[in-house]
């Protein structure tokens, strides 16, 4: 497989080792070994050029402050990579929470935003954003939509305005799990809302291809119920018109595979099923469907990141564990870069 653009770099993240992992499921994956195999995939002689790092337990102390962040940097560039986009631990503080949950919140940004300045200054992590979302049930901001969604407009500009005092941008990734950011709507009014030069969107393939299908949003629901999957041009217009709604806020992409159905391992909730690269089952042409993110209406590239990242939460450590699974996901990724990539 020919490389024919050097942009965007490609990424992997981290953050699979440990999303859906833990006590009430399979062990968690180590840094170290999510490095390892990171580094070890090539395709007729490409790498990975970086990774996109979840800064929480067990692989990162949000704690450690610039010591934290130097072994990180150590670790990292020994495998010859740099890292990119970083995610906020913000969990333990949903924004619809209390005074106490939401000043958490801002806190777990600011911490990881600590983290990404001493990163980039230390010239390992040359581009990326710091990613978020609500960390609030869908049922819970349910109970009152508008006035949590005040609450989370109101927490999320607390965070950008401590991002700004750092230099950094914050994403936030549309799920069908995270509440006022559910569908692809609500999205978008949460980030006008917010109002922030520094704020905008995550977009992940396998999640915004929820978005269209309605799942816990079923008034914004694009795609008709029954959709037959082998109509391509229906489904061509539904990511049109989610990306003609998001692309312009899109700072961060995630290049993903879904087999349009939900699924939840672990503590985490049930959001878009990211499958493997090859799955037969995946309703996206991936290199063909990152374009409506990558390109504009014109067909023009963006060129709004300068890389970008796998991401296949919830595999199985089984399938995790087998070094053709990253390469795999390498060679899928080489072709959105050919196809939508420049030098």
């Amino acid at each position: 497989m020919t490389q024919i653009h050097h942009y965007p770099k490609l990424h992997n993240a981290t953050w699979p080792g440990i999303v859906g992992k833990g006590p009430d499921s399979e062990p968690v994956i180590s840094l170290d070994q999510m490095l390892e195999m990171t580094a070890a995939a090539e395709v007729d002689g490409v790498k990975f050029d970086g990774v996109d790092v979840g800064l929480f337990d067990p692989h990162f102390d949000i704690n450690s402050g610039k010591e934290g962040a130097k072994r990180l940097a150590e670790k990292v560039a020994a495998h010859g990579l740099e890292i990119g986009s970083l995610v906020a631990p913000i969990w333990g503080g949903p924004a619809i929470g209390s005074k106490a949950d939401q000043d958490t919140f801002v806190d777990m940004v600011k911490k990881s935003c600590e983290i990404g300045q001493t990163l980039r200054e230390m010239g390992i992590r040359p581009n990326g954003i710091v990613r978020i979302d609500s960390a609030s049930g869908v049922s819970d901001w349910a109970k009152d939509p508008v006035a949590n969604s005040k609450k989370i407009v109101e927490t999320f500009q607390r965070a950008c305005d401590v991002a700004a005092d750092y230099g950094e941008s914050l994403a936030a990734e549309g799920e069908i799990c995270w509440g006022g950011m559910h569908s692809w709507r609500h999205m978008v009014a949460t980030l006008e809302a917010v109002d922030r030069k520094n704020i905008g969107f995550q977009a992940d393939m396998s999640h915004t291809l929820l978005y269209t299908m309605g799942y816990n949003a079923p008034e914004d629901r694009i795609l008709p119920e029954g959709y037959d999957w082998s109509d391509r041009e229906v489904l061509n217009d539904a990511l049109r018109q989610i990306t003609a709604a998001l692309r312009p806020w899109t700072i961060d992409f995630h290049v993903a595979q879904n087999d349009g159905t939900v699924h939840g391992t672990g503590s985490h909730d049930k959001t878009g099923r990211h499958c493997q690269a090859t799955d037969p089952n995946g309703k996206l042409v991936v290199a063909e469907d990152a374009g409506f993110w990558l390109r504009d209406e014109k067909g023009e590239l963006t060129k709004a990141f300068k890389h970008i990242c796998w991401d296949g939460c919830m595999f199985s450590n089984e399938v995790m564990l087998q070094q053709k699974t990253w390469n795999d996901i390498l060679a899928t990724m080489i072709k959105v870069r050919n196809a939508h990539g420049w030098s």
